[in-house]
């Protein structure tokens, strides 16, 4: 199955010092090895970037997400995503706009959603997201 890549995953995988040792970063490489269509949106890429700093880190990040298909929210999607957000808040749970906007996303394309942000699991509970493993 095709995966939307969070920025807390990609975080993961560009730090300059010791990578950890976590499941999602070796869900990761294994989609990267065995050539499984990955993508990516530009809110993650601007999260991505925002948590970086210095034009170096800045065009390494920005050279590396060239060669990812990029998915363009339509205005549907952010409706729909503000419906996930409404719905997450009637079952106790706070979702910010960016994570629901993902995982709207993640739904609308069918995509596994590879992420290490917990808020995504009490998503799920709101609506059925798939996740990659």
């Amino acid at each position: 199955m095709s995966i939307l890549v969070d920025t807390s995953v990609w975080s993961l995988a560009m730090r300059r010092d010791k990578q950890p040792n976590s499941p999602e970063l070796k869900i990761l490489v294994n989609a990267l090895d065995s050539g499984q269509e990955i993508y990516s949106t530009g809110i993650i890429l601007q999260e991505l970037l925002q948590g970086f700093s210095g034009a170096k880190a800045r065009e390494a990040i920005v050279d590396r997400f060239a060669s990812i298909p990029m998915l363009i929210p339509e205005t549907a999607d952010h409706i729909q995503a503000a419906l996930i957000r409404n719905k997450s808040r009637r079952t106790g749970v706070q979702i910010g706009t960016i994570d629901a906007l993902i995982a709207q996303l993640s739904l609308r394309y069918k995509l596994a959603l590879l992420t290490a942000d917990k808020d995504f699991k009490h998503i799920s509970k709101a609506v059925k997201l798939t996740f990659a493993k």
